[in-house]
């Protein structure tokens, strides 16, 4: 059982995403000014809307299951950050999660940014980033899903969510933001990595050891 720290990074982003999509479903004219825009992103530069629409969200749902999956993963990701980076640490996981919500969107807005229809929000694609960050620290820890009995290695469980995440982007059938999950996830499983190359090394040697276990 890990011993944690009080997860203050992961508490502040949380206050501050729920205060500010508090505020875009409380006021039409703020959420237009925040939205992930493509369009208004290459037409009247308004590049700041690829950080600002992964801090507000469609509904209350929409919020609440996005800020429930970073407060269960986010604490283990802050909490590893601070283990193998030291003080570093307090600078390198906002990082990654605040470079997540551009990096998971570059793809849409590269797709979509002559269309005057597709906007986004959500975030989605950070907090993907931190859990996929949680699985490179330790893919062994067991996951699962809400109201599913059975858990499962995380490494196995996000290599499942990153083929249905590229399965339904493909389809492109719904109003989920599947590219955006996928390419936040992939940032996450890479970011700690580039600072500390040892960790991919070691994700890899627990894979193979548990492989051989079997």
């Amino acid at each position: 059982m890990l011993s944690l720290q009080y997860p203050y990074i992961t508490y502040a982003i949380m206050g501050l995403t729920i205060l500010l999509s508090y505020q875009a479903n409380t006021d039409a004219s703020f959420k237009q000014k925040m939205i992930f825009y493509p369009y208004a992103i290459k037409r009247r530069g308004e590049y700041y809307r690829f950080l600002t629409g992964g801090l507000i969200h469609a509904d209350w749902l929409h919020l609440g299951m996005n800020m429930y999956v970073l407060f269960m993963f986010g604490q283990l990701a802050e909490f590893y950050f601070m283990a193998q980076f030291g003080a570093l640490g307090w600078f390198l996981y906002p990082a990654m999660y605040f470079l997540a919500i551009p990096i998971a969107e570059t793809y849409s807005y590269v797709k979509h940014h002559d269309n005057a229809y597709y906007m986004s929000l959500g975030a989605s694609g950070a907090v993907s980033a931190v859990v996929f960050a949680s699985i490179l620290f330790n893919p062994l820890a067991e996951m699962g899903i809400i109201l599913v009995p059975f858990f499962i290695p995380g490494f196995i469980m996000g290599t499942l969510y990153l083929i249905y995440s590229n399965v339904m982007a493909q389809r492109a059938n719904d109003n989920i933001g599947h590219n955006a999950h996928f390419y936040g996830a992939i940032f996450g499983l890479l970011f700690p990595a580039m600072f500390k190359p040892q960790l991919f090394i070691h994700f890899l040697d627990l894979i193979k050891q548990w492989l051989s276990n079997l």
